[in-house]
């Protein structure tokens, strides 16, 4: 009877042990939560489990609507995930699972440079070097070393003269004057004087910047409404490797992203030398189901210039946005108008005889007065796979400006001052489809779209010569219209876990209709020009990845110099502007987040322009500028050894050269050789109530060819600025920032021309330089409520 009870009690424990284990093997499960860097759950974001490492046959899933994934039964040993989700990098984790045991694997998606977002927030766009575990987000973050994007955080404590030194953010970029404060800024990029932003393409808040066929210059891009303190991020490239990317790209573009809500509202008051004073108020309420976010600023800037540069300017922004960063909507009306006097390039043998100071003026009455009125749409729609974008603007634009470069070489009685004035009306839009799939067992993602642009530019477009800003007679009044259409598709193909290649076309045709005061230079043309683009991306191999880059670009030429017959000055024949000038560049990069704490990226570039005549707003007529070739290295490096730190140092430098000229004639008059920033930030950490904050920044760009054969040179330019600060408590900060701590005095720009003043016999060739900022300072409170 015993031995019958023992058989039966170890039978029903080992039926028990059985069903236990069983319970347990049926149980075991991989799972997890995946959100952005906001916080923000992702539903949607497709998931790959891949065994032994990520050799074996992968199994798929989708995370839920609470951004949730599972996987029943893995496989015991080391799997790889892999995080999938349009607009974002790719993310891969190895995770080791052990026999009958579940194991939890959470992620947070980084958002590409190339993204496309509606809704931003301070940490919606993230440095590789300050998250914990970059390599696994290398992936897909960006498809070339000159492509990145720089976030809010690195904005904050960078003193900032002048709104677009918001993109001396990007690598290797210098942006300076030589006008008055309220004129579009000088542009320098990859050995590029870009002018007013010829070939770098500029967006803020989804409104294209860059003016076609302008009074004054080509792709001319005043971004002085811009307000630094409401840029959540800049998504930067270099280069026409993008299919996306079409007019005025060629040696880079910048997208500058405004926040949709603040964290709280908040006022600021700056004043500061030589009369500055700026005011900025800010709020961003709930308003039904999204946010309403509302911004005044107002600035007043005399300068160091012995005639005041009496700038006003005043600036406004009201948006309303709802949604997350992948499903959203935002209406946005920016009103601005600035007004200034300015004191121009000045001649050195003036300063040098004591005639005027280096701050002084040649001619007093220089100046101008612009504004811009816009409105925007910009909707993004996503689900597991694809991802629509549609974005809408309409603009009133206009600008009216006095110069006098010459002084009296053309006219000796009245001088040469002249008048450029224009107003136009913009509307444009912007589809872009995007899709992730599988094709052959490939993973794919695939960008396809179309863009359209309207200008109509009258008032009339006018080029007068004046003398104390009164016209004296009309060297050019126009009325022109511009249409252009582009078209752009672009495949990527995830070959292996080491090989991504992009293959990519655009096309554009554009149609020209230009009524002149001259019916010899009125007319109707159109035209249309294709451009294929190719890039690779291998590895990443420890935390590093390498790329290669190819593709052909261009910029549109004005529509006055395509119609141009007869100079509108002398009369005589003159030769028609092309519709495009071609670009045709190349590079090949490497970006490694190897070392804990840093990110670095290297890359060797070259960019061609084919012979092309540039239409000159200055004269009315066109200039012809032979084929030119550029090549560099640039190398960036961003540190963040902890919370409170952070350091950055760019190294640029280039080479620019015309081709087809005789030798010893063929350097690129204003082209910079070398670019050096670097720059050394504390910051409270989000969290800390109060703490001191600051920064120093290091701004150096070499000397510049002045003329063709490089007799004449400019000086090299080294500035240092900073800041320092206290954040009291969240809601209160005092900062004060000093310009030119040093006092160098260096020149914003140089040039090298031939004019006269008043009182000499015949014209002179001679340096003449706009001087740079001396030592200043600006003291700022900003509350918050």
């Amino acid at each position: 009877m015993a031995t019958r009870f023992i058989s039966v009690a170890l039978a029903l424990i080992l039926a028990l042990c059985g069903d236990v284990l069983y319970a347990q093997q049926r149980s075991a499960s991989l799972s997890g939560t995946v959100a952005d860097e906001t916080g923000g759950v992702l539903p949607g974001v497709s998931v790959e489990m891949r065994p032994n490492g990520g050799q074996g046959a992968a199994v798929e899933t989708v995370t839920d609507g609470t951004g949730v994934y599972r996987f029943e039964n893995p496989p015991t040993g080391q799997v790889e995930l892999v995080f999938r989700l349009i607009n974002f990098s790719t993310l891969r984790r190895q995770v080791t699972i052990a026999a009958g045991a579940s194991a939890t694997a959470n992620a947070q998606l980084l958002v590409a440079a190339s993204a496309d977002i509606v809704i931003t927030a301070p940490r919606t766009f993230r440095n590789l070097a300050e998250i914990e575990n970059p390599a696994e987000n290398l992936v897909g973050v960006a498809s070339a070393g000159s492509e990145g994007a720089i976030t809010s955080a690195q904005l904050a404590v960078r003193p900032v003269n002048r709104a677009a030194e918001v993109l001396e953010t990007v690598p290797g970029m210098i942006i300076s004057q030589h006008s008055g404060e309220g004129k579009a800024n000088q542009y320098y990029l990859r050995g590029f004087n870009l002018d007013h932003g010829f070939d770098f393409a500029q967006t803020v808040a989804t409104l294209p910047v860059n003016m076609p066929t302008h009074a004054h210059a080509q792709g001319y891009a005043d971004s002085n409404f811009l307000i630094p303190e409401l840029v959540s991020g800049v998504q930067f490239r270099k280069g026409p490797y993008y299919a996306e990317n079409g007019d005025f790209s060629s040696a880079g573009s910048a997208t500058i992203n405004y926040f949709n809500v603040l964290d709280r509202p908040v006022v600021s008051y700056t004043g500061g030398s030589f009369d500055y004073r700026r005011f900025l108020g800010a709020v961003s309420p709930k308003v039904g189901s999204g946010n309403l976010l509302a911004a005044f600023e107002y600035e007043q800037d005399n300068g160091p210039w012995v005639s005041p540069n009496g700038k006003d300017k005043y600036n406004g922004v009201v948006r309303y946005s709802l949604g997350d960063t992948r499903n959203g909507m935002s209406l946005t009306f920016l009103g601005f108008r600035n007004h200034w006097h300015s004191t121009d390039q000045i001649p050195q043998r003036a300063v040098d005889a004591g005639e005027i100071d280096r701050f002084g003026f040649i001619e007093e009455t220089d100046g101008g007065e612009t504004y811009r009125y816009a409105g925007a749409f910009d909707w993004l729609v996503s689900d597991a796979n694809d991802s629509t974008r549609i974005t809408a603007h309409v603009q009133r634009y206009g600008v009216q400006l006095f110069h006098n470069f010459t002084y009296f070489m053309d006219d000796p009685e009245n001088g040469d001052q002249f008048e450029q004035f224009e107003e136009r009306w913009t509307t444009g839009g912007k589809i872009t489809h995007r899709k992730l799939r599988r094709v052959g067992g490939k993973s794919t993602e695939t960008l396809f779209g179309v863009d359209l642009r309207n200008d109509s530019v009258g008032g009339p477009l006018g080029l007068y010569h004046t003398r104390a800003t009164e016209r004296l007679s009309t060297l050019r009044a126009d009325d022109a219209d511009q249409v252009s259409v582009g078209m752009f598709a672009e495949s990527e193909i995830e070959w292996s876990r080491t090989l991504r290649t992009t293959f990519g076309l655009r096309g554009d045709v554009y149609h020209w209709n230009v009524v002149s005061n001259n019916p010899l230079n009125s007319g109707k043309d159109t035209s249309g020009i294709l451009s294929p683009k190719i890039s690779a991306a291998f590895g990443p191999w420890k935390g590093t990845e390498l790329y290669a880059n190819w593709g052909l670009g261009y910029h549109s030429n004005s529509a006055l110099g395509i119609m141009l017959q007869v100079d509108p000055t002398t009369g005589d024949s003159a030769t028609r502007s092309p519709a495009f000038a071609r670009a045709n560049g190349a590079e090949f990069g490497v970006r490694t987040v190897a070392l804990k704490g840093v990110q670095t990226t290297a890359t060797v570039w070259y960019l061609g322009f084919d012979s092309e005549l540039i239409y000159v707003g200055d004269s009315g007529s066109t200039e012809e500028g032979p084929a030119s070739r550029r090549k560099g290295i640039e190398i960036t490096n961003y540190v963040y050894p902890n919370k409170w730190l952070a350091a950055d140092l760019d190294l640029s430098f280039s080479q620019a050269r015309f081709k087809d000229v005789p030798e010893g004639e063929d350097y690129v008059p204003g082209s910079l050789n070398r670019v050096i920033s670097a720059g050394l930030g504390v910051n409270p950490p989000a969290g800390v109530a109060h703490g001191p904050f600051g920064s120093v920044r290091l701004r150096h760009f070499g000397p510049r060819p002045l003329l063709e054969d490089n007799s004449v040179q400019s000086k090299s330019t080294s500035i240092v600025n900073g800041e320092v600060g206290y954040q009291f408590s969240p809601r209160i900060r005092l900062r004060i920032e000093g310009f030119n701590l040093f006092d160098a005095e260096v020149s914003d720009i140089d040039y090298f021309f031939e004019s006269r003043l008043q009182n000499e016999p015949a014209p002179v060739e001679d340096l003449h330089f706009h001087a740079a900022i001396p030592r200043s300072f600006r003291a700022s409170l900003q509350v918050s409520f």
